[in-house]
């Protein structure tokens, strides 16, 4: 069921909301949670999608904000709240609020979504693109216990790393390293399984990945022990590669979805690790909505070892000698071998 509603404010949603249940006959609200996605009208379809998709685990509120900027001066002007409930079959196992500001009321948008908020229940807020570079101090980020946004889709995904570790409050995360969960689960049952110790460490994957980045920290500050990023054609991560006193341990996903764990004085074993969709990352993060420690460790890690020059670390991947030559290169190379460390 869908209730259209035009120049509208959120009393009148809340209305919308209560009749929507009545007319589908599920009156009682048995939501566990309220997800705020901030996005733009481009990538809302895609958003939603995956939030319909990921709220048959997570019954919850979705309220999508999206903020119209007109170019005109005169409708910049003229505050609008347009608003699409959506209730029943159309909405997941939930309720979803599709809220398009315009004018002056894109500035206050926490005003309109404070009120739609679940009563006594946690609240999400999910930057699919565009994410704030502070998202504890934004006006929509301060409403919610658990912020999540994406580096991957930035334009410069290592720096916005760098930015991220200098931001950092307890419940942020980021949908790269949601992606990487896979990688290191495996990793660490690979190192349960023999008594070895690690001497170094080489992750392979695609030029500028966030995820691999995030994994190069990860196996940095848990095993410090020296880790070097290398390239590949993709897609995502490829292969680890760990140096131990027994032997090597080589985790090789070269097709993006079946993967070969080698360990030495072992048989090979192909293990399952595909590329895993929106749908599946974001309900991975609505999991859990504690403080990610771990995250928030290997995020710091590798910005210190930026910020302290140290080449011991971890090793940047080399780029084409063309590439080198420019300053915008230089710069983003640089960044990304210590980002790595």
């Amino acid at each position: 069921m869908k209730i259209d509603l035009t120049d509208t404010t959120s009393s009148k949603i809340n209305k919308a909301l209560v009749q929507g249940r009545r007319a589908i006959g599920t009156p009682a609200v048995g939501m566990v949670l309220t997800l705020v996605i901030v996005t733009d009208e481009e990538n809302a379809y895609d958003a939603l999608k995956a939030a319909n998709e990921a709220s048959r685990e997570h019954p919850s509120r979705t309220l999508v904000v999206i903020k119209r900027v007109s170019r005109s001066p005169r409708d910049r002007a003229k505050a609008r709240l347009d608003a699409e409930v959506r209730v029943g079959a159309d909405a997941g196992t939930g309720e979803t609020v599709v809220l398009r500001l315009y004018g002056e009321v894109v500035n206050h948008a926490q005003s309109v979504v404070l009120p739609l908020l679940l009563p006594d229940a946690p609240v999400v807020a999910w930057w699919p693109v565009n994410s704030p570079s502070d998202p504890s101090n934004d006006p929509l980020g301060t409403l919610a216990q658990r912020r999540v946004t994406d580096t991957y889709a930035s334009e410069q995904p290592v720096h916005e790393l760098t930015a991220r570790a200098e931001a950092y409050t307890p419940g942020d995360t980021d949908l790269s390293w949601t992606r990487i969960t896979p990688w290191r689960s495996m990793l660490a049952a690979a190192l349960d399984q023999v008594m070895c110790e690690v001497t170094s460490v080489e992750v392979e994957g695609e030029e500028f990945n966030p995820s691999c980045e995030l994994l190069a920290m990860w196996l940095a500050d848990r095993l410090h022990v020296p880790v070097k990023r290398s390239q590949s054609a993709g897609p995502g991560l490829t292969a680890v590669r760990m140096e131990t006193s027994t032997g090597q341990i080589v985790l090789d996903r070269a097709d993006g979805s079946l993967a070969t764990l080698s360990i030495e004085g072992q048989p090979d074993r192909a293990v399952a690790l595909k590329r895993r969709d929106t749908a599946e990352l974001i309900a991975e993060e609505l999991r859990r909505l504690d403080p990610d420690d771990t995250y928030a460790s290997a995020l710091r890690f590798g910005v210190h070892r930026l910020a302290d020059g140290d080449d011991d670390a971890a090793d940047a991947p080399k780029s084409a000698k063309s590439a080198e030559n420019s300053a915008p290169a230089k710069k983003a190379a640089g960044a990304k071998k210590a980002a790595a460390k």
